[in-house]
């Protein structure tokens, strides 16, 4: 009763997870049931991650800054191993590492349901595009209300500080 009770719960296990095929049933051995490994899938969060050899390839980033004064301009940044012509090479990039060890994604976007401040922070705008920590990056920033401006100052090294 208690090998059979294994033997179901094995199986169940291994149906929730998906991983073994149904050819890869118990079989029975010299000392009883038989059975099949059951693998854990790796789970891996996109954009996040850290250690050094998470993502495929170098990051890539073009920061594209409008009306935000100074810091207007299309800029490349690359990260791990560090590069481009961005402002700060070295402050965005630790900003980016530093925010993925906290296990944050810069890039998400306000959530729709967020209840924001109804505050303007001016017209400066900026898109980000490339590839970071090894997933595609196309995110829009923007300064309209109180999320959107936190979501801008985090960032900033990457998007400049507009000083508002």
């Amino acid at each position: 009763m208690l090998r059979r009770t294994a033997l179901v719960l094995a199986a169940s296990a291994a149906a929730l997870l998906g991983t073994v095929p149904l050819a890869a049933q118990a079989h029975s051995g010299p000392g009883g049931p038989v059975l099949p490994s059951v693998g854990v899938p790796s789970v891996k969060v996109p954009g996040l991650g850290a250690g050094p050899g998470f993502g495929a390839g170098q990051d890539r980033l073009t920061v594209t800054v409008r009306d935000a004064g100074a810091g207007d301009g299309t800029y490349v940044l690359r990260c791990r191993p560090a590069g481009g012509d961005h402002p700060d090479v070295k402050g965005a990039c630790g900003r980016l590492a530093e925010l993925a060890a906290q296990g944050q994604d810069p890039f998400a976007p306000v959530p729709r349901d967020a209840m924001c401040t109804m505050q303007y922070g001016g017209d400066a705008t900026a898109r980000v595009e490339g590839s970071w920590r090894g997933r595609a990056v196309d995110a829009s920033f923007a300064r309209t209300d109180g999320c959107r401006i936190a979501r801008w100052d985090r960032l900033v090294p990457v998007l400049p500080s507009t000083g508002s």
